[in-house]
């Protein structure tokens, strides 16, 4: 019993001497926290998105703090965060509105397939296996990885075999740009006007565009020819248009004759 006590006694004096010295080394060393820090992170929106490209509105704030990041990375705050970070960190802002738009018409009815697909559902993984389930190989490949990494709802797969885009709640963080392994979903900024080309078929032979999609950009040049600005050029493939110039007249969408050009509208 005596033995006991005796440890019991002596483990409380070592737990004390070493909680002391822990709290004098704590006190001694410790290093402030840029209160700077916590202001940015009170005026982030707390999604934890990831779109900034840092891990998290936490990590997003201790670099905006620290003068390593730019105070516009912030998509689902967009211009309001971007306005407020500028105030704290006495810099001006100018943060775009942006949404993701989708580059491809490539629909089931449209755009065949090269037979069934037995590996993971998944587009990364498809593509990785196969190149393309298409016979489009620039066409979107419909497995949704673009809306399993939304994190807004604003993504979800149509009956069509293509995401569909909710503008309504989109707040163009960027995550579903970067998962697309086919590259075609684009971050397109919510006030632009004028004409996009929904196609990213960059195959010349418009043989083979229209054997792989019936709406696909055919490289004829009817909207480079007919447009009354001279604002569209082509640019590997795909026409492009120089928005500086555009005034949203609607003759290359007239023109395309397999309609896949389309006036931008977001509301």
């Amino acid at each position: 019993m005596y033995v006991v006590l005796i440890t019991l006694g002596f483990s409380a004096l070592l737990a004390f001497v070493l909680g002391a010295a822990l709290g004098f080394f704590k006190e001694k060393f410790k290093v402030e926290r840029d209160p700077k820090i916590d202001q940015v992170r009170a005026a982030l929106p707390g999604v934890n998105c990831g779109g900034c490209g840092y891990p998290g509105c936490d990590g997003y704030a201790e670099a905006v703090a620290k003068g390593d990041a730019p105070i516009t990375k912030c998509a689902p705050g967009g211009k309001a965060v971007a306005d407020a970070l500028g105030t704290l960190m006495g810099v001006s802002a100018s943060a775009e509105d942006v949404v993701a738009v989708l580059l491809c018409q490539g629909k089931k009815d449209v755009a065949p397939v090269k037979g069934e697909y037995v590996g993971v559902k998944t587009c990364r993984a498809a593509k990785l296996s196969t190149g393309s389930t298409k016979l489009c190989p620039y066409g979107c490949l419909g497995f949704g990885d673009c809306v399993a990494v939304c994190q807004f709802n604003a993504l979800h797969m149509g009956d069509d075999g293509l995401p569909h885009v909710d503008y309504a709640t989109c707040t163009g963080c960027g995550m579903c740009v970067k998962e697309c392994p086919q590259q075609i979903l684009s971050s397109v900024p919510r006030t632009r006007k004028g004409s996009i080309v929904l196609c990213s078929n960059r195959t010349t032979l418009k043989a083979t565009v229209l054997k792989s999609c019936k709406v696909g950009c055919i490289k004829c040049e009817a909207c480079v020819k007919a447009c009354p600005e001279q604002c569209i050029t082509m640019v590997n493939g795909i026409p492009v248009t120089d928005y500086s110039k555009c005034t949203s007249c609607g003759v290359c969408v007239e023109k395309c004759p397999t309609k896949c050009y389309k006036l931008l509208a977001f509301e």
